[in-house]
């Protein structure tokens, strides 16, 4: 029997294991990679993870998750279009190249680089395009979502109402869905480049495309697929010049902005031709397909190139120099209209009211009595000295600052009065402790606001204070505070954490005062794995462990942040732009804080760029390029609260129309807000500015006129605000950087009866002076004209230009600031005060517009030092009177009126001075000591009876003691010191009763029951000289002011 032939032996499990355990290993390692650049990517994108969560938690504290789900689901939408259309484009090509490869590759040795790909790619080729499909998809993608903006305002868009003169096309096309579809074509055309390069890259790794070899170095199939992707480029080019069309209307080639002689006959046509090029290299690209070689695509290049160069750029450029320009304002005519007709509507300039200016310099009884309001409320203090003065009088603690200072009308005592607030806000770095639980727990607001009347003074020089000291002070008749809490302000930076175990400060008086926060904003942190979760992703967030960490932390605690109220808004509504100045507003005790946004574009049709010189640094228009601006929304962030509201003030506005569309939940009608927050509403400081550099050229309507520049005007430039010292004066521009010719003169905001008005209007304005030709001054020292703009609820907005007369010019804000610096009487001031220690101050003059006549008013500041608080010391007015200036300084306003036009002539009812004593105090019933050098005024109140009107050598050691006390305070307050700022006060206070007690043995044994008093001042004079002319120095004196318990 023939023995069986060994049949093969069946594998066993270890022989199977063996034998495809390096595939298997491989695997693994392959694995443990992915897992560990995972677990890497995650680490370093944790941070990122727990903004992305904490910034959700923000938004659905304030109620306002729809916004971020939109903005959110815009970015995801582009971002996932984008990556999808991408990876399609990108892995088809990929895998047609793939399969497209020859069967046969014959090696040599310039291909080793290719065989060593295929070797370690082998069956992994389908991961590969894959992977590389994926990764640039999501590359591409996450660039198209960054058009999230552009996006919203295409799926919301509306229309204008108003067509452009060049295609006829409505402006709402241009500024919805231009932007966009040129995104998208731009978007599309990057893409099927990146797409080609990497088709050309698969093809040569496949052998497709070789460099080396005596063969077809390209294959036909190979050659076809190529083709194919040339020729969709051309047609996306081709869309791309359709959509340029539109562009010119966008140009800056011509004399003006917008389509002109050459974009419309010239630039359009070439367009056309591109068009026409784009399809027919099309035909071409497509064509070679079954010709050999690449002849036809070349030539398709070669016209393309040689039309886009020579039609495109020379022949315009030959046009624009030897036909145009030779007759530019013949030929441009027409083009500047529309030029002229399309800034006025984009800039809101088309419904401005022109009137007439009768320049005469001829007021009298009458005119000064038909404006008293004017006269009473003319701005005495300039902002920025003012903000000094609060400083250095109402910091009150070495953690409290004095950001900014906002004018603003209120009703005082029946009397609608122009005021000036400012929020005593937190100073982080002045806090003493710097540990990590003092800044960020028990350091967490700033506390109350202080404010005065803007056109009066007390008698020794200082703000007449109506809200003032800790805890928060108000005159009667004005308006109050209620919460004085600041935990939302200007230039608030990090975050803070309310009712956690660690007291709050509220604030520091004689001793410290804590108050949990109450308030509804803040994120609350909660308790057990939630609470970890969200403590672990601030820590995250901000890059520090103690909020994770921190035992102090309960579940109730509450993380406040975007405290800065222009950085809080912008979080909300990043697609608008925001004015340089929030301002602070007063409203049932609450304080407020109101910031003007803008909506801009830079699409508007034939319209001019915007000039945003002299806009402030900290101002969203600056650096923006638009020509279409609107002021359409007001956001109101409570202090308090954090609150935000968003009230729409534009309804004629498109844009903000398609945004409201977009964020239904967002925005509020100005309708439904409180009618005592509109009457604060002030006309915003930087789109006037924008509006008054555009209407100096824009005023004229004839295009010869404009083109002549006959007459344009500019805004004068800035005199700025003059410091003197020892003799020597510097001279500063708005900003407070040394002053340049570029610096022009600043718009302010003033209470006044416009000509041919019958009451006072809060208003903004700003002058013209007649456009000067380089750096010539020559023509800007006579006023042409001045622009305002009404901030009154009932007529909110309107623009008004008053032009003065050709034949007579008055002095323009340069003359006159050069009139009053050379005036005898000012350089007298100026050589007798402003020596030693002491440092001058002489703002920006205002103008006041009376009647048919102008007054310019510039105060004269003086500090004793350079840290100490400036004091109004006189006030000069310049009034041009025929032929004549008349300059007059005085200690008053009202003084330097009657040296111009005569005491019987003066109403009365121009107050602007106040009795020592009626400013700030401590809040302890004794008004505060104000530090100057040289004299000392002590005013005493004596009851009626009292044998004498002086005060005794004890009454005098005591207020002597009271004086030094309050000094070593406010010495240890700016110190940081606050035990001994609290012993000082403490001390004052105890000479104070003992001052009172001697008063009442005093006035009991003079036998007087009687309740009322009079008044007695002794003054220690210090060395002053008296200008000239009538004009009185006043001394800055020391007060200390004390009442009798009997009084």
């Amino acid at each position: 029997m023939r023995p069986q032939p060994d049949l093969p032996r069946r594998p066993s499990r270890r022989d199977r294991r063996a034998r495809r355990g390096p595939r298997f290993a491989g695997r693994g390692r392959a694995i443990l990679g992915g897992a560990l650049v995972f677990l890497f990517v995650l680490l370093i994108s944790l941070r990122g993870i727990a903004s992305f969560y904490t910034d959700y938690l923000w938004f659905q504290s304030l109620d306002l998750t729809s916004v971020w789900r939109t903005v959110l689901g815009a970015k995801l939408s582009l971002t996932i279009i984008g990556a999808v259309v991408f990876f399609a484009l990108c892995w088809g090509n990929l895998t047609i190249a793939e399969r497209l490869a020859p069967a046969f590759r014959p090696s040599n040795g310039e291909d080793d680089l290719i065989e060593r790909y295929h070797e370690i790619v082998g069956r992994r080729a389908g991961t590969v395009r894959l992977g590389l499909a994926s990764f640039l998809a999501l590359v591409v993608g996450v660039s198209l979502g960054g058009s999230w903006n552009e996006w919203i305002l295409f799926n919301n868009r509306v229309d204008f109402g108003q067509k452009d003169a060049t295609f006829h096309t409505d402006v709402g096309f241009y500024v919805f869905q231009l932007p966009f579809l040129t995104t998208v074509a731009s978007w599309l055309f990057s893409g099927l480049i990146l797409v080609l390069i990497v088709t050309l890259m698969a093809h040569v790794v496949n052998g497709g495309i070789r460099f080396h070899t005596n063969l077809d170095r390209v294959t036909p199939q190979v050659k076809a697929h190529v083709s194919v992707l040339l020729g969709a480029l051309a047609l996306v080019q081709g869309g791309r010049y359709w959509l340029d069309r539109y562009q010119l209307t966008f140009s800056t080639r011509g004399t003006v902005d917008g389509a002109t002689y050459t974009d419309h006959n010239v630039q359009m046509r070439v367009i056309y031709l591109l068009i026409a090029i784009s399809v027919f290299a099309f035909g071409l690209f497509i064509a070679n397909i079954w010709r050999r070689g690449w002849v036809l695509p070349a030539m398709g290049v070669g016209l393309w190139l040689f039309v886009a160069v020579l039609a495109g750029g020379i022949v315009p450029a030959f046009v624009q120099r030897f036909r145009v320009e030779p007759a530019e304002s013949s030929m441009e005519a027409p083009y500047i209209r529309q030029n002229i007709d399309a800034t006025r509507k984009s800039y809101g300039l088309d419904d401005v009211q022109l009137k007439d200016f009768a320049f005469k310099g001829d007021l009298d009884a009458k005119g000064l009595a038909d404006n008293l309001g004017t006269l009473s409320n003319v701005r005495l203090w300039d902002p920025s000295i003012m903000r000094d003065s609060y400083e250095r009088q109402q910091q009150r603690r070495a953690f409290y600052e004095i950001n900014d200072v906002d004018v603003d009308r209120y009703m005082i005592d029946g009397e609608l009065t122009q005021v000036m607030f400012a929020a005593r806000d937190l100073a982080t770095a002045g806090v003493q402790q710097s540990s990590w639980e003092a800044k960020h727990l028990a350091y967490t607001h700033g506390y109350g606001v202080v404010g005065a009347t803007a056109n009066t003074k007390t008698s020794s020089g200082d703000p007449d204070l109506i809200a003032k000291n800790i805890p928060v002070e108000t005159a009667d008749g004005g308006p109050v505070v209620k919460q004085p809490g600041i935990y939302f302000g200007e230039n608030k930076s990090g975050y803070v954490i309310t009712n956690t175990d660690r007291p709050e400060i509220d604030y520091q008086d004689a001793t410290t005062k804590f108050k949990a926060y109450a308030g509804k904003d803040g994120i609350r942190l909660g308790s057990g794995a939630g609470g970890l979760v969200k403590r672990a992703a601030f820590a995250l967030r901000f890059g520090d462990i103690n909020p994770l960490v921190s035992g102090n932390i309960r579940p109730e605690s509450k993380v406040l942040i975007e405290r800065d109220v222009t950085a809080r808004v912008k979080s909300v509504a990043p697609f608008l732009a925001y004015d340089a100045d929030p301002y602070l507003v007063l409203l049932d005790g609450k304080v407020k804080y109101v910031l003007d946004a803008y909506t801009t574009t830079r699409n508007y049709p034939n319209a001019q760029r915007a000039d945003t010189g002299g806009l402030a640094e900290g101002s969203g228009l600056r650096g923006r390029s638009f020509n279409y601006a609107r002021n359409s929304v007001k956001a109101v962030v409570d202090a308090y609260d954090g609150t935000v509201d968003l009230y729409v003030v534009d309804t004629k506005d498109p844009i903000i129309k398609a945004y409201q569309k977009a964020f239904p939940d967002l925005f509020t009608p100005v309708s439904k807000a409180p009618q005592e927050l509109r009457d604060h509403f002030r006309y915003p400081e930087d789109l006037f500015t924008v509006q008054t550099q555009m209407w100096a050229k824009y005023h004229v309507k004839d295009a010869d006129t404009f083109y002549n520049g006959n007459d344009e005007w500019q805004v004068p430039r800035d005199p700025g605000v003059t410091t003197v010292k020892n003799s020597q004066a510097t001279t500063v521009g708005p900003d407070g950087q040394p002053l340049s010719p570029n610096d022009r003169y600043k718009s302010q905001y003033q209470l006044m009866k416009l000509p041919g008005e019958d009451q006072e209007s809060f208003v903004i304005l700003r002058p013209y002076a007649a456009a000067s030709n380089g750096n010539s001054t020559s023509s800007q020292n006579q006023m042409t004209s001045f622009f305002v703009a009404s901030s009154d609820p009932d007529n909110y907005g309107e623009l008004r230009t008053y032009v003065m007369p050709t034949s007579r010019l008055p002095d323009g804000p340069n003359l006159a600031a050069d009139g009053i610096q050379s005036d005898d009487v000012v350089a007298g001031l100026r050589r007798d005060l402003c020596q030693g220690k002491s440092v001058c101050d002489l703002p920006t003059p205002v103008i006041i517009p009376v009647d048919n006549s102008l007054l310019y008013v510039q105060s004269f500041f003086v500090a004793g030092t350079d840290v100490g608080a400036p004091k109004l010391e006189n006030v000069i007015v310049s009034y041009q009177s025929g032929d004549d200036t008349r300059i007059a300084v005085a200690s008053t306003f009202r003084e330097a009126l009657v040296k111009i036009f005569g005491a019987d002539d003066v109403p009365e009812g121009i107050e602007d001075t106040k009795v020592v004593g009626s400013s700030a105090g401590n809040g302890d019933g004794i008004d505060d000591p104000v530090e100057t050098d040289g004299s000392t005024t002590t005013t005493t109140t004596t009851p009626k009876g009292s044998t004498s009107g002086t005060i005794s050598a004890q009454e005098a050691a005591l207020i002597d003691k009271i004086v030094a006390a309050f000094d070593a305070a406010d010495d240890a307050a700016r110190s940081g010191d606050q035990v001994l700022y609290a012993q000082k006060i403490k001390e004052a206070d105890g000479y104070a009763d003992d001052l009172a007690a001697l008063r009442k043995k005093d006035t009991g044994s003079s036998g007087s029951g009687s309740s009322s008093s009079s008044t007695t001042t002794t003054t220690k004079p210090s060395s002053g000289t008296s200008g000239s002319g009538g004009s009185s120095t006043t001394t800055t004196p020391k007060t200390t002011t004390t009442s009798s318990a009997g009084a």
